[in-house]
């Protein structure tokens, strides 16, 4: 009651309206931190929502003071969000995985060696299992949210993480920040948030999630961040950029972050020698099992960034850090039934029913066997004592038997027909894998195309998601990718036309993807074998599609990087007259069926011939579009140093044995300026 009247008279008294609207701001920040980061409420809930309430009445009356961080926001919206892509100021490089002891002390052997005997420490920290994501601050307010997408760039979801109730919005006055500065970490689930969903769920009959990590993916990427907020999301920050940020110490800068209202591990812990770090690693190996949250390892860092810097980083994740990974919990249960099902690709997977156990926190009752030859050796049967596992602690696999068969257990041989649409199942060449090669009447398998032809690499319709997809299949509105070129509004608009905005969104990016270039409708279309970069060679090489459907084994033979598997495979793809009308269809849509002009024109013979490996870090380009410029000017792209490689285009940070293997092989190392010039695109 002291708390009602102080809001209901003297804060009215004293202050104006704005200034008591900045007040409960100040306020309800600080009560979030106590309660969510801090887990020490002060207040109790129903004076926070009555302050939450006054605070929203206010904002009403004065719609000029809007904030998209004030504390009224974390409600989200249910309003249709979508992406943008954002390039990362930095790029957010993966790390090296560990298994074991040995492979930690080659770790900590190779930090010495590269420091030069320097005294270092070894920051160790928890590796939380959730969504990687970038927080950037501006005067103290949070300005952008881009999760890690593929290191160089990702998706902003700055409206979703707003709902976040442990990310702070606003830091407070006075706490030391610097103006500017970027502070990295995790999105993740907690169990009981976790459980809480998959419960409504399975109340609702809707799919489950498997994990908390895919859980809080797919939350975090949800169009409505409504949806967001009400699921319980976390966040524990582990790692500060910027300039002017406190000092050398990672440690040390963490500990400030915290002072100034993030949420950072209590279990962070700075080890001066080898056998700390063990010491580190074996207590959470168990006591992991007592967090709020999933973890799959422990992260190690060099503490000093000065020496961070000095180390440097490979092409793929920093020498200065490393990730030990838990070995993978086993439990026994019993085995009941397999069930086999259809992949995207059409491939068969055979999923293991079995008694509930509790695996890494979650209960689990399907457990993947992955492939026939994977069921050979196990020799299952109905009421086996099986071993069950979580891969990388996210899929659930059995391993083995915990005892011999009894008995009168009848075994569980592998399927021979589809069990969506009947047909006779084959096995390529070469492939663990057994297919359904009904590719135009088997249910799964068109849904999977589908969904394979939307998908940002092929027509980028980022609009249609597969939940999507599938529901305009069901309804009979398609029954091929040419099939969403025909759609009109009215067919999608339900009877409220309260789904119109994204109706649009979907039939312009329709519009829109008549526009890709040829090289990705003709990876989009979806012939079996014939990858992205399958697909741009041959895009490339023969032009167009009426050049490439007519096209000999020994033409196809030809092109770099397709040999006689891929070759056959697009000879049978336009063999069959249902793909060649599928192929009419598109055509007379409107998608590009050749290369361009100005590609034509821009092509060169410059590389011709040469086969280059590209490695280390760039200043004037991405490794894509060096990729891409080299493949424009007729040369081939290599993964690995032989005596065959033409040259090295190489960057900052270049991996040390690669420079070791070209140095011995006398291969010429070209720096980027070389190159550029070589090429004609400086």
């Amino acid at each position: 009651m002291e708390l009602e009247g102080k809001l209901n008279g003297e804060l009215n008294l004293e202050l104006t309206e704005q200034e008591q609207i900045l007040k409960l701001r100040k306020e309800l920040h600080q009560h979030n931190y106590n309660y969510y980061v801090l887990n020490m409420p002060t207040i109790s809930d129903k004076d926070f929502d009555m302050m939450m309430h006054q605070l929203q009445d206010l904002e009403k009356l004065h719609p000029e003071m809007a904030d998209p961080n004030s504390p009224t926001q974390r409600v989200g919206s249910d309003l249709n969000n979508e992406f943008v892509t954002v390039q990362h100021k930095r790029p957010m490089l993966s790390l090296a995985n560990t298994y074991n002891q040995q492979e930690v002390s080659e770790f900590y052997e190779r930090v010495k060696e590269g420091l030069q005997g320097a005294p270092f420490q070894i920051c160790c920290e928890l590796k939380f299992d959730g969504l990687s994501i970038s927080l950037h601050y501006e005067h103290g307010s949070l300005v952008r949210a881009v999760t890690r997408g593929d290191g160089t760039q990702g998706d902003d979801v700055t409206q979703n993480v707003r709902t976040i109730r442990s990310i702070p919005l606003q830091l407070p006055q006075g706490a030391g920040y610097p103006d500017e500065f970027e502070i990295r970490g995790e999105v993740l689930m907690p169990w009981t948030s976790f459980e809480r969903l998959n419960k409504q769920r399975e109340e609702n009959e809707e799919p489950l999630f498997a994990n908390p990590r895919n859980a809080a993916s797919g939350t975090l990427k949800s169009k409505n961040s409504s949806v967001v907020a009400e699921r319980g999301l976390d966040a524990y920050l582990y790692y500060l950029l910027g300039e002017g940020i406190p000092g050398d110490g990672h440690y040390q800068n963490m500990e400030a972050a915290s002072k100034w209202g993030f949420q950072v591990s209590k279990a962070m812990k700075l080890a001066n020698s080898l056998q700390e770090i063990y010491d580190y690693i074996e207590y959470w190996d168990t006591e992991r099992k007592n967090l709020p949250v999933a973890t799959d390892g422990i992260v190690l860092k060099v503490n000093s960034l000065a020496q961070q810097r000095s180390l440097g980083m490979t092409a793929k994740s920093p020498r200065w850090a490393i990730a030990y990974k838990f070995q993978a919990e086993q439990a026994e249960t019993i085995l009941r039934q397999v069930v086999f099902q259809v992949g995207r690709t059409g491939a068969i997977t055979p999923v293991a029913n079995m008694d509930p156990i509790q695996l890494s926190g979650t209960q689990v009752r399907r457990a993947t066997l992955h492939n026939a030859d994977v069921m050979a050796q196990l020799d299952l049967h109905v009421g086996d004592h099986i071993l069950v596992e979580k891969g990388g602690e996210i899929i659930p696999k059995v391993v083995g038997k915990a005892c011999p068969t009894e008995p009168g257990c009848p075994k569980i041989n592998f399927i021979t027909h589809c069990p969506a649409c009947g047909s006779k199942l084959i096995r390529y060449e070469g492939e663990a894998a057994i297919y359904c090669p009904n590719e135009t009447g088997c249910p799964p398998l068109i849904v999977g195309k589908i969904e394979h032809f939307v998908s940002r690499k092929a027509m980028n319709i980022f609009s249609m998601g597969p939940e999507i997809v599938e529901s305009y299949f069901k309804q009979g509105l398609i029954h091929d990718a040419a099939d969403l070129y025909t759609l009109k509004a009215e067919q999608l608009l339900n009877a409220d036309k309260t789904n119109e905005v994204s109706v649009n969104n979907i039939l312009n990016g329709i519009k829109e993807s008549k526009n890709v270039p040829f090289e990705r409708v003709l990876f989009a279309i979806g012939i079996r074998f014939v990858g992205e970069i399958a697909a741009k060679s041959l895009a490339r090489y023969f032009g167009s599609m009426d050049k490439l459907s007519t096209a000999t084994l020994e033409e196809l033979t030809q092109v770099n990087g397709i040999g006689e598997v891929i070759a056959g495979s697009v000879i049978k793809y336009f063999a069959d007259e249902r793909n060649r009308t599928f192929i009419n269809r598109l055509t007379k849509y409107g998608l590009q069926m050749q290369i361009s002009q100005e590609q034509q024109e821009a092509k060169s013979d410059r590389l011709k011939d040469m086969s280059i490996v590209i490695s280390g870090v760039f200043a004037h380009h991405s490794r894509d579009e060096y990729k891409a410029m080299i493949e424009k000017h007729n040369g081939k792209n290599v993964g690995s140093i032989s005596g065959k490689t033409s040259f090295i285009l190489a960057g900052e940070n270049m991996g040390p044995s690669k420079l070791e293997k070209a140095q011995k092989l006398g291969v010429r190392i070209m720096n980027e300026e070389e190159f550029l010039q070589l090429v004609g695109e400086q």
